[in-house]
């Protein structure tokens, strides 16, 4: 096995009446829910990036590990939880994908994959700049987690700050692949797009 996931819990519904953004209901599931039956056949062992009580998540069934730098520091924290966790399952690789973004394509993986490099991440046309890259959805060499360790604990937040250092490659998808849930009106245009 040289391939896992983590879920990016990621932050709250506070547009939407408060809790985990990906509890929400979306049909009849969850988006995390969608998120995990997406993600579970592209990798070999998927686990949840979350912080608070992590007991919340028990009905999911999933391993859930929270960030280990403080002060809650944005996605890259919850990449290297999951790379850590990555590590002691003998993990080569990890695939990042967001909670509240429920359509990602099935091949994210595979695609992802695709390319050499050390870091990989997803992207959308973009008219102006050709592509517009999704950074919560990326493919992440576990050895890295050191390198990012540091560099979050030297206050780099954004992910692409990181990312470019270490040569990222992008991969274009289509135009609606990552719509992520931030409103109501968002949650009613995925109901209509999923249909």
């Amino acid at each position: 096995m040289t391939e896992c996931a983590v879920i990016l819990a990621g932050g709250q519904a506070s547009r939407m009446g408060g809790g985990d953004k990906g509890r929400l209901m979306l049909g009849s599931q969850s988006l995390i829910e969608r998120v995990i039956d997406r993600i579970t056949p592209q990798v070999d062992s998927v686990v949840l990036n979350a912080n608070g009580d992590l007991s919340r998540f028990d009905d999911l069934g999933l391993p859930v590990v929270a960030d280990s730098i403080a002060d809650y520091p944005g996605p890259l924290a919850g990449v290297l939880a999951g790379m850590d966790w990555a590590a002691e399952q003998g993990h080569e690789w990890l695939i990042s994908v967001a909670a509240d973004t429920p359509a990602f394509p099935m091949d994210l993986a595979q695609r992802l994959a695709e390319h050499d490099t050390p870091v990989v991440l997803a992207a959308t046309p973009d008219p102006e700049r050709g592509r517009l890259p999704q950074p919560t959805f990326g493919r992440w060499q576990v050895a890295l987690r050191d390198d990012l360790r540091a560099a979050l604990n030297d206050g780099v937040r954004k992910i692409r700050q990181w990312t470019q250092a270490k040569g990222e490659s992008l991969v274009v998808f289509g135009e609606n692949d990552f719509f992520n849930i931030n409103t109501p009106e968002d949650l009613a245009w995925a109901e209509r797009y999923l249909k």
